[in-house]
């Protein structure tokens, strides 16, 4: 956390460094208005970058185990819960039924079973429910 605060704080000095030497060039009449103004895009542009870069990178530090007695208490079977896999991977009915090398509607004979096993409405609703018991 402390980290984070240094780092945008040192951005902040940054941009106001950035605005204070481009009031300056308006002033003395060094540099035209195009190129501050293209100066603090670069400089957003770079720190948008820069977040972007820091966010898509975390890596979560909790690593949940999968549950394999609530798999059989809820009596799951083996290709339920590799079609549960699939959903997880936001695959579609028939995209799991390729990988599966099972038919359509086979796939949806098992979403159904899910979703009645997992007491949910929704597949949506099914997976957070999955995660909550820690079985995906």
């Amino acid at each position: 956390m402390k980290k984070t605060i240094l780092v945008f704080g040192l951005l902040i000095l940054a941009l106001l460094l950035l605005f204070q030497f481009s009031k300056y060039a308006l002033v003395s009449n060094n540099l035209k208005i195009e190129i501050i103004i293209a100066i603090i895009a670069i400089v957003f542009f770079a720190i948008g970058v820069f977040i972007n870069k820091k966010s898509l990178h975390k890596h979560n530090l909790v690593s949940k185990e999968i549950d394999h007695k609530k798999i059989k208490d809820l009596e799951i079977s083996n290709r339920e819960y590799e079609v549960l896999i699939g959903i997880s991977e936001g695959l579609s009915n028939k995209e799991i039924g390729d990988k599966l090398f099972v038919s359509e509607s086979t796939v949806k004979t098992h979403v159904s079973n899910l979703l009645s096993k997992l007491n949910a409405k929704r597949r949506t609703q099914a997976l957070q429910i999955a995660k909550d018991l820690q079985i995906i």
